[in-house]
């Protein structure tokens, strides 16, 4: 895990973490797709639901409106 750099709150944390487990999510479904191991398709549908739970993640976390 890289270290955190942003002004500190415990959601900016928090959404660094998620954003980061994302990140390695999808260079995980990025090796199994070049792999043939799934499907582009079945790629792009992994990579779409976990775009939709970092999204949400960052709305729950309010991340990005002001205080």
């Amino acid at each position: 895990m890289n270290s955190y750099k942003g002004k500190f709150t415990l959601e900016n944390l928090l959404f660094n973490a998620n954003l980061q487990e994302f990140t390695h999510q999808i260079s995980d479904i990025y090796g199994l797709s070049n792999q043939g191991t799934i499907s582009h398709k079945e790629a792009y549908t992994q990579i779409q639901v976990l775009f939709e739970a970092l999204k949400r993640s960052k709305q729950e976390l309010r991340i990005g409106e002001n205080p």
